[in-house]
Protein backbone atom coordinates (compact mmCIF):
# COMPACT_ATOMS: atom_id res chain seq x y z
CA UNK A 1 0.00 0.00 0.00
CA UNK A 2 1.47 3.25 -0.98
CA UNK A 3 2.23 5.85 1.76
CA UNK A 4 0.33 8.57 0.21
CA UNK A 5 -3.34 8.49 -0.99
CA UNK A 6 -4.14 11.72 -2.60
CA UNK A 7 -4.78 10.49 -6.30
CA UNK A 8 -7.33 7.72 -3.97
CA UNK A 9 -8.91 10.68 -2.43
CA UNK A 10 -9.69 12.97 -5.92
CA UNK A 11 -11.01 10.02 -7.04
CA UNK A 12 -13.76 9.55 -4.60
CA UNK A 13 -14.50 12.19 -3.10
CA UNK A 14 -16.38 14.84 -5.18
CA UNK A 15 -14.39 17.92 -6.77
CA UNK A 16 -16.37 20.49 -5.04
CA UNK A 17 -16.24 18.45 -1.84
CA UNK A 18 -12.75 18.10 -2.04
CA UNK A 19 -12.05 21.60 -2.81
CA UNK A 20 -13.85 22.69 0.42
CA UNK A 21 -11.14 19.98 2.61
CA UNK A 22 -8.24 21.88 0.84
CA UNK A 23 -9.77 25.28 1.90
CA UNK A 24 -9.40 24.09 5.14
CA UNK A 25 -6.05 22.47 4.96
CA UNK A 26 -5.19 25.57 3.99
CA UNK A 27 -6.41 27.60 6.71
CA UNK A 28 -5.41 25.02 9.22
CA UNK A 29 -2.06 25.85 7.49
CA UNK A 30 -2.29 29.26 8.24
CA UNK A 31 -2.65 29.38 11.80
CA UNK A 32 0.25 26.58 11.95
CA UNK A 33 -2.14 23.85 12.59
CA UNK A 34 -1.16 20.02 11.07
CA UNK A 35 -5.01 18.98 9.86
CA UNK A 36 -5.90 15.42 9.32
CA UNK A 37 -8.57 12.92 8.20
CA UNK A 38 -9.07 9.94 11.28
CA UNK A 39 -10.50 7.03 11.96
CA UNK A 40 -13.36 5.36 10.21
CA UNK A 41 -13.06 7.65 7.36
CA UNK A 42 -9.58 6.25 6.34
CA UNK A 43 -10.56 2.88 7.69
CA UNK A 44 -13.55 2.55 4.82
CA UNK A 45 -11.46 4.59 2.09
CA UNK A 46 -9.16 1.32 1.98
CA UNK A 47 -12.00 -0.54 2.58
CA UNK A 48 -13.30 0.40 -0.18
CA UNK A 49 -16.69 2.32 1.13
CA UNK A 50 -15.93 5.98 0.86
CA UNK A 51 -17.94 8.31 2.43
CA UNK A 52 -17.75 12.16 4.12
CA UNK A 53 -18.59 11.47 7.57
CA UNK A 54 -15.22 12.05 8.98
CA UNK A 55 -13.43 14.04 11.85
CA UNK A 56 -11.04 16.45 10.57
CA UNK A 57 -8.23 16.37 13.72
CA UNK A 58 -5.83 19.06 14.35
CA UNK A 59 -3.10 19.85 16.78
CA UNK A 60 -3.64 22.68 17.62
CA UNK A 61 -7.79 24.48 18.54
CA UNK A 62 -10.50 23.07 16.49
CA UNK A 63 -12.49 26.20 17.77
CA UNK A 64 -9.75 29.01 16.47
CA UNK A 65 -9.91 26.94 12.93
CA UNK A 66 -13.66 26.80 13.07
CA UNK A 67 -13.79 30.76 13.68
CA UNK A 68 -11.19 31.28 11.21
CA UNK A 69 -12.96 29.12 8.33
CA UNK A 70 -16.59 31.16 9.29
CA UNK A 71 -14.99 34.84 9.19
CA UNK A 72 -13.46 33.49 5.65
CA UNK A 73 -16.38 31.57 3.97
CA UNK A 74 -19.30 32.45 6.08
CA UNK A 75 -21.41 29.94 8.18
CA UNK A 76 -22.33 29.08 11.55
CA UNK A 77 -20.21 27.47 14.22
CA UNK A 78 -20.69 25.33 17.59
CA UNK A 79 -18.40 25.06 19.69
CA UNK A 80 -17.34 22.34 22.73
CA UNK A 81 -15.36 24.56 24.66
CA UNK A 82 -14.36 21.31 27.30
CA UNK A 83 -13.49 19.05 24.58
CA UNK A 84 -12.26 21.92 21.93
CA UNK A 85 -13.97 20.92 19.05
CA UNK A 86 -16.72 22.75 17.01
CA UNK A 87 -18.94 22.10 14.52
CA UNK A 88 -18.78 24.41 11.05
CA UNK A 89 -22.45 24.12 9.62
CA UNK A 90 -22.19 24.43 5.83
CA UNK A 91 -25.46 23.55 3.93
CA UNK A 92 -26.19 27.25 3.34
CA UNK A 93 -22.93 27.98 1.75
CA UNK A 94 -24.07 25.11 -0.79
CA UNK A 95 -21.16 23.09 -0.20
CA UNK A 96 -21.80 19.56 -1.58
CA UNK A 97 -25.05 19.53 -2.36
CA UNK A 98 -26.59 16.61 -4.48
CA UNK A 99 -26.24 18.34 -7.90
CA UNK A 100 -22.71 18.12 -8.03
CA UNK A 101 -23.19 14.78 -6.18
CA UNK A 102 -24.31 11.80 -8.05
CA UNK A 103 -22.73 8.93 -5.76
CA UNK A 104 -25.26 7.74 -3.58
CA UNK A 105 -22.58 6.51 -0.99
CA UNK A 106 -21.46 9.88 -0.58
CA UNK A 107 -23.86 12.61 1.88
CA UNK A 108 -24.41 15.73 1.02
CA UNK A 109 -22.36 17.47 3.97
CA UNK A 110 -24.29 19.69 6.62
CA UNK A 111 -21.45 20.10 8.68
CA UNK A 112 -17.71 19.54 9.00
CA UNK A 113 -16.67 18.18 12.47
CA UNK A 114 -13.35 20.11 13.87
CA UNK A 115 -12.10 18.23 16.38
CA UNK A 116 -8.57 19.44 18.47
CA UNK A 117 -5.62 16.10 18.99
CA UNK A 118 -6.18 15.63 22.77
CA UNK A 119 -5.34 12.74 25.06
CA UNK A 120 -7.76 11.16 27.39
CA UNK A 121 -7.55 10.03 31.19
CA UNK A 122 -10.46 7.70 32.43
CA UNK A 123 -10.50 8.29 36.04
CA UNK A 124 -12.36 4.93 36.86
CA UNK A 125 -14.08 2.46 34.70
CA UNK A 126 -16.40 3.39 32.38
CA UNK A 127 -16.07 6.94 33.66
CA UNK A 128 -16.10 9.73 30.51
CA UNK A 129 -12.64 10.91 29.95
CA UNK A 130 -10.90 13.94 31.29
CA UNK A 131 -9.33 15.96 27.88
CA UNK A 132 -6.36 17.94 27.18
CA UNK A 133 -4.76 19.06 24.11
CA UNK A 134 -2.35 17.30 22.68
CA UNK A 135 -0.40 15.79 19.48
CA UNK A 136 -2.36 13.51 16.68
CA UNK A 137 0.31 11.13 18.41
CA UNK A 138 -1.56 11.60 21.85
CA UNK A 139 -5.02 11.28 19.58
CA UNK A 140 -4.24 8.45 18.07
CA UNK A 141 -3.46 6.49 21.20
CA UNK A 142 -6.99 7.41 23.10
CA UNK A 143 -8.66 5.26 20.06
CA UNK A 144 -10.33 2.08 20.63
CA UNK A 145 -8.89 -0.62 17.74
CA UNK A 146 -5.72 -0.23 15.27
CA UNK A 147 -7.85 -0.36 12.27
CA UNK A 148 -9.53 3.13 13.37
CA UNK A 149 -5.75 4.59 14.40
CA UNK A 150 -4.86 4.87 10.55
CA UNK A 151 -4.60 8.70 9.89
CA UNK A 152 -4.30 11.10 5.96
CA UNK A 153 -2.76 14.13 6.45
CA UNK A 154 -4.35 17.24 4.76
CA UNK A 155 -2.13 20.54 5.32
CA UNK A 156 0.18 21.90 2.66
CA UNK A 157 2.82 19.68 1.09
CA UNK A 158 1.65 16.65 3.27
CA UNK A 159 -1.72 16.39 1.37
CA UNK A 160 -2.71 12.51 1.16
CA UNK A 161 0.11 11.26 3.29
CA UNK A 162 -0.93 7.97 5.37
CA UNK A 163 0.08 8.00 8.87
CA UNK A 164 0.19 4.29 10.50
CA UNK A 165 1.68 4.30 13.55
CA UNK A 166 -0.08 1.45 14.95
CA UNK A 167 -0.30 -1.18 12.60
CA UNK A 168 -3.44 -1.06 11.56
CA UNK A 169 -2.90 -1.25 8.21
CA UNK A 170 -2.15 -4.56 9.17
CA UNK A 171 -4.59 -5.31 10.82
CA UNK A 172 -7.08 -3.94 8.30
CA UNK A 173 -5.62 -6.85 5.67
CA UNK A 174 -6.06 -9.15 8.14
CA UNK A 175 -9.08 -8.68 8.94
CA UNK A 176 -8.77 -8.43 12.69
CA UNK A 177 -10.30 -6.30 15.39
CA UNK A 178 -7.61 -5.23 17.89
CA UNK A 179 -7.58 -2.85 21.13
CA UNK A 180 -5.17 -0.49 21.68
CA UNK A 181 -4.16 -1.97 25.48
CA UNK A 182 -5.51 -4.26 27.74
CA UNK A 183 -7.83 -1.74 29.93
CA UNK A 184 -9.73 -0.58 27.41
CA UNK A 185 -12.74 -2.08 27.62
CA UNK A 186 -12.46 -1.58 31.14
CA UNK A 187 -11.97 2.54 30.39
CA UNK A 188 -14.47 2.25 27.97
CA UNK A 189 -17.02 -0.65 27.62
CA UNK A 190 -19.00 0.69 24.86
CA UNK A 191 -15.76 -0.91 22.96
CA UNK A 192 -17.21 -4.18 23.31
CA UNK A 193 -20.27 -3.30 21.71
CA UNK A 194 -18.78 -1.21 18.71
CA UNK A 195 -15.71 -4.56 18.30
CA UNK A 196 -19.05 -6.57 17.41
CA UNK A 197 -20.04 -4.43 15.39
CA UNK A 198 -17.17 -3.94 13.37
CA UNK A 199 -16.26 -7.46 13.22
CA UNK A 200 -20.18 -8.47 11.70
CA UNK A 201 -20.07 -5.63 9.08
CA UNK A 202 -16.80 -6.36 7.44
CA UNK A 203 -16.56 -9.90 8.05
CA UNK A 204 -13.78 -9.70 10.36
CA UNK A 205 -12.65 -11.27 13.62
CA UNK A 206 -11.56 -9.94 17.28
CA UNK A 207 -8.03 -10.58 17.70
CA UNK A 208 -7.72 -13.42 20.51
CA UNK A 209 -6.01 -10.86 22.89
CA UNK A 210 -8.98 -8.78 22.31
CA UNK A 211 -11.28 -11.45 22.76
CA UNK A 212 -10.06 -12.41 26.05
CA UNK A 213 -10.48 -9.35 27.89
CA UNK A 214 -14.24 -9.11 27.37
CA UNK A 215 -15.12 -11.50 30.31
CA UNK A 216 -13.25 -9.46 32.64
CA UNK A 217 -14.30 -6.19 31.74
CA UNK A 218 -18.43 -7.14 30.82
CA UNK A 219 -18.87 -6.15 34.73
CA UNK A 220 -18.57 -3.13 33.99
CA UNK A 221 -21.26 -2.49 31.25
CA UNK A 222 -23.77 -1.80 33.77
CA UNK A 223 -21.68 1.60 34.93
CA UNK A 224 -22.58 2.91 31.66
CA UNK A 225 -25.29 5.19 31.77
CA UNK A 226 -28.61 4.18 30.18
CA UNK A 227 -28.02 7.03 26.74
CA UNK A 228 -24.67 5.51 26.26
CA UNK A 229 -25.54 1.88 26.67
CA UNK A 230 -28.92 2.67 24.51
CA UNK A 231 -26.70 4.74 21.77
CA UNK A 232 -24.88 1.49 20.96
CA UNK A 233 -28.03 -0.82 20.84
CA UNK A 234 -29.51 1.72 18.79
CA UNK A 235 -25.99 1.45 16.15
CA UNK A 236 -26.55 -1.88 16.08
CA UNK A 237 -30.09 -2.18 15.44
CA UNK A 238 -29.15 0.27 12.72
CA UNK A 239 -27.11 -1.93 10.55
CA UNK A 240 -28.42 -4.30 7.97
CA UNK A 241 -26.76 -7.63 9.74
CA UNK A 242 -28.38 -6.27 13.13
CA UNK A 243 -29.30 -9.93 13.93
CA UNK A 244 -26.06 -11.35 13.47
CA UNK A 245 -24.80 -8.49 15.97
CA UNK A 246 -26.97 -9.49 18.34
CA UNK A 247 -26.68 -13.10 18.28
CA UNK A 248 -22.79 -12.47 18.48
CA UNK A 249 -23.52 -10.07 21.58
CA UNK A 250 -25.64 -12.53 23.47
CA UNK A 251 -22.65 -15.22 22.85
CA UNK A 252 -20.24 -13.28 24.15
CA UNK A 253 -22.45 -12.49 27.85
CA UNK A 254 -23.11 -8.78 26.46
CA UNK A 255 -26.74 -8.48 26.77
CA UNK A 256 -27.31 -9.49 29.87
CA UNK A 257 -25.50 -7.67 32.05
CA UNK A 258 -27.77 -4.52 30.26
CA UNK A 259 -30.60 -6.34 31.78
CA UNK A 260 -31.68 -10.08 32.82
CA UNK A 261 -34.79 -10.15 30.05
CA UNK A 262 -32.14 -8.91 26.90
CA UNK A 263 -31.69 -12.18 25.12
CA UNK A 264 -31.36 -13.55 21.49
CA UNK A 265 -32.37 -17.31 20.45
CA UNK A 266 -33.82 -19.09 17.00
CA UNK A 267 -37.43 -17.59 18.02
CA UNK A 268 -35.78 -13.76 18.03
CA UNK A 269 -34.06 -14.57 15.31
CA UNK A 270 -37.20 -15.40 13.35
CA UNK A 271 -39.18 -12.26 13.71
CA UNK A 272 -35.82 -10.47 12.98
CA UNK A 273 -35.94 -11.59 9.77
CA UNK A 274 -39.59 -10.04 8.61
CA UNK A 275 -38.04 -5.89 9.35
CA UNK A 276 -36.13 -5.84 6.41
CA UNK A 277 -38.65 -3.94 4.07
CA UNK A 278 -42.18 -2.89 3.63
CA UNK A 279 -44.95 -4.77 1.98
CA UNK A 280 -46.59 -3.73 -1.16
CA UNK A 281 -49.06 -1.36 -1.02
CA UNK A 282 -48.49 -0.21 1.80
CA UNK A 283 -46.86 3.25 2.95
CA UNK A 284 -44.56 3.44 5.62
CA UNK A 285 -45.53 6.72 6.35
CA UNK A 286 -47.04 6.93 10.28
CA UNK A 287 -44.26 4.10 11.35
CA UNK A 288 -40.98 4.74 12.08
CA UNK A 289 -37.87 3.84 11.06
CA UNK A 290 -36.19 0.08 11.04
CA UNK A 291 -34.56 0.64 13.97
CA UNK A 292 -37.79 1.07 16.02
CA UNK A 293 -39.42 -1.64 14.29
CA UNK A 294 -36.41 -4.05 15.32
CA UNK A 295 -36.96 -3.22 18.33
CA UNK A 296 -40.25 -4.00 18.75
CA UNK A 297 -39.31 -7.56 17.32
CA UNK A 298 -36.80 -8.03 19.38
CA UNK A 299 -39.04 -7.03 22.51
CA UNK A 300 -42.63 -7.65 21.86
CA UNK A 301 -43.00 -10.64 23.86
CA UNK A 302 -41.53 -9.43 27.28
CA UNK A 303 -44.54 -8.21 29.62
CA UNK A 304 -45.05 -4.85 30.47
CA UNK A 305 -43.56 -4.92 33.16
CA UNK A 306 -40.42 -6.36 32.39
CA UNK A 307 -40.69 -3.47 29.09
CA UNK A 308 -41.62 -0.89 32.08
CA UNK A 309 -38.33 -2.24 33.90
CA UNK A 310 -35.61 -2.29 30.41
CA UNK A 311 -36.93 1.37 30.26
CA UNK A 312 -35.46 2.18 33.21
CA UNK A 313 -32.58 1.12 32.18
CA UNK A 314 -32.06 1.99 28.33
CA UNK A 315 -34.29 5.34 28.44
CA UNK A 316 -36.80 5.03 25.38
CA UNK A 317 -37.88 7.92 23.52
CA UNK A 318 -41.83 8.11 24.94
CA UNK A 319 -43.35 6.85 21.50
CA UNK A 320 -40.90 4.04 21.36
CA UNK A 321 -41.59 3.08 24.77
CA UNK A 322 -45.43 3.41 24.27
CA UNK A 323 -44.77 1.41 20.86
CA UNK A 324 -43.16 -1.44 22.90
CA UNK A 325 -45.78 -1.89 25.45
CA UNK A 326 -48.33 -1.56 22.95
CA UNK A 327 -47.03 -4.62 20.86
CA UNK A 328 -46.35 -6.40 23.91
CA UNK A 329 -49.67 -6.24 24.67
CA UNK A 330 -51.29 -6.78 21.29
CA UNK A 331 -48.66 -9.60 20.86
CA UNK A 332 -50.26 -11.59 23.96
CA UNK A 333 -54.26 -11.02 23.09
CA UNK A 334 -53.63 -12.05 19.27
CA UNK A 335 -55.86 -15.16 19.02
CA UNK A 336 -58.10 -12.91 20.37
CA UNK A 337 -58.93 -11.19 17.37
CA UNK A 338 -59.90 -14.23 15.34
CA UNK A 339 -63.52 -14.44 16.54
CA UNK A 340 -64.31 -10.76 16.09
CA UNK A 341 -66.11 -8.61 13.70
CA UNK A 342 -64.12 -6.60 11.49
CA UNK A 343 -65.76 -3.62 13.22
CA UNK A 344 -64.87 -5.39 16.73
CA UNK A 345 -60.61 -5.03 15.73
CA UNK A 346 -60.76 -1.84 14.30
CA UNK A 347 -62.19 -0.68 17.85
CA UNK A 348 -59.37 -2.28 19.46
CA UNK A 349 -56.65 -1.46 16.53
CA UNK A 350 -57.65 2.17 16.75
CA UNK A 351 -55.68 2.40 20.29
CA UNK A 352 -52.51 1.23 19.11
CA UNK A 353 -49.66 3.25 17.47
CA UNK A 354 -49.26 1.73 13.68
CA UNK A 355 -45.64 0.63 14.00
CA UNK A 356 -46.92 -1.83 17.11
CA UNK A 357 -49.59 -3.22 14.74
CA UNK A 358 -47.58 -3.50 12.03
CA UNK A 359 -44.41 -5.33 14.02
CA UNK A 360 -46.87 -7.64 15.63
CA UNK A 361 -48.01 -8.45 11.62
CA UNK A 362 -44.48 -8.89 10.48
CA UNK A 363 -44.12 -11.71 13.46
CA UNK A 364 -47.68 -13.60 13.96
CA UNK A 365 -48.35 -17.12 12.69
CA UNK A 366 -50.26 -17.18 9.52
CA UNK A 367 -54.26 -17.51 10.47
CA UNK A 368 -57.64 -15.29 11.18
CA UNK A 369 -55.40 -12.78 13.56
CA UNK A 370 -52.85 -12.12 11.01
CA UNK A 371 -54.93 -12.01 8.43
CA UNK A 372 -57.14 -9.15 10.68
CA UNK A 373 -53.78 -7.04 11.55
CA UNK A 374 -53.05 -6.75 7.67
CA UNK A 375 -56.50 -6.10 6.71
CA UNK A 376 -56.52 -3.27 8.85
CA UNK A 377 -53.52 -1.69 8.10
CA UNK A 378 -54.65 -2.47 4.06
CA UNK A 379 -58.20 -1.54 4.42
CA UNK A 380 -60.33 -1.24 7.52
CA UNK A 381 -59.08 1.95 8.98
CA UNK A 382 -59.22 3.50 5.98
CA UNK A 383 -63.21 3.12 5.90
CA UNK A 384 -64.92 5.85 6.78
CA UNK A 385 -69.12 7.03 6.44
CA UNK A 386 -69.80 9.44 3.50
CA UNK A 387 -71.69 11.27 6.07
CA UNK A 388 -69.57 13.94 7.89
CA UNK A 389 -70.58 16.30 11.01
CA UNK A 390 -71.41 19.18 8.52
CA UNK A 391 -73.63 16.73 7.44
CA UNK A 392 -75.58 15.92 10.66
CA UNK A 393 -75.93 19.93 11.45
CA UNK A 394 -77.39 20.52 8.21
CA UNK A 395 -79.96 18.00 9.94
CA UNK A 396 -80.56 20.12 12.81
CA UNK A 397 -79.03 17.99 15.06
CA UNK A 398 -77.10 19.88 17.75
CA UNK A 399 -73.06 19.31 17.94
CA UNK A 400 -72.20 17.04 20.71
CA UNK A 401 -71.12 13.56 21.42
CA UNK A 402 -74.20 12.33 19.83
CA UNK A 403 -72.14 12.89 16.50
CA UNK A 404 -69.39 10.41 17.51
CA UNK A 405 -72.23 8.02 18.41
CA UNK A 406 -73.71 8.54 15.34
CA UNK A 407 -70.37 8.43 12.83
CA UNK A 408 -69.10 5.30 14.86
CA UNK A 409 -72.51 3.27 14.43
CA UNK A 410 -72.10 4.39 10.82
CA UNK A 411 -68.49 3.24 10.01
CA UNK A 412 -69.14 -0.18 11.66
CA UNK A 413 -72.13 -0.73 9.44
CA UNK A 414 -69.55 -0.44 7.00
CA UNK A 415 -67.11 -2.36 8.24
CA UNK A 416 -69.34 -5.33 9.09
CA UNK A 417 -70.78 -5.37 5.72
CA UNK A 418 -74.02 -4.12 6.37
CA UNK A 419 -73.51 -1.06 4.68
CA UNK A 420 -72.53 -1.55 0.92
CA UNK A 421 -73.39 1.81 -0.88
CA UNK A 422 -74.42 5.37 0.24
CA UNK A 423 -78.35 5.17 -0.35
CA UNK A 424 -77.84 2.05 2.30
CA UNK A 425 -75.99 4.42 4.53
CA UNK A 426 -78.38 7.09 4.30
CA UNK A 427 -81.30 4.56 5.22
CA UNK A 428 -79.13 3.34 8.12
CA UNK A 429 -79.39 7.05 9.32
CA UNK A 430 -82.75 7.62 8.87
CA UNK A 431 -83.12 4.87 11.09
CA UNK A 432 -80.55 6.05 13.39
CA UNK A 433 -82.63 9.61 14.13
CA UNK A 434 -85.75 8.14 13.97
Amino acid sequence: MENNLSGLLRKLIPLDQLDWIHQVADTASELGFPIYIVGGFVRDLLLGHPSLDFDLVVEGNAIALARSLASKFGGKITTHEKFKTAKWHIRELGIGDRESNSDPRIPNLDFLDLISARSEIYKHPAALPTVKLGTIHDDIFRRDFTINTLTIRLDGNHFGQLHDELRGLDDLQKGLIRVLHSHSFVDDPTRMFRAVRYEQRYGFEIAKETLALIPEACEWIEKLSPQRIRRELDLTLDEPNADSMLSRLDKLGLLKPIHPSLRWDKVSQTRFESATDFPLGFSSSGLSNIRDLRWLLWLMTLSNKVIASLNRRLHFTAPLLKSLLASSKLQSDLPVFSNLKPSQCVERFDKFPLQAIYAVLRAAPRGKSKQALETYLMEWRHIKPGTTGNDLKKLGIEPGPRYQTILRKLRTAWLDGEVKNANEEKNLLQKILD
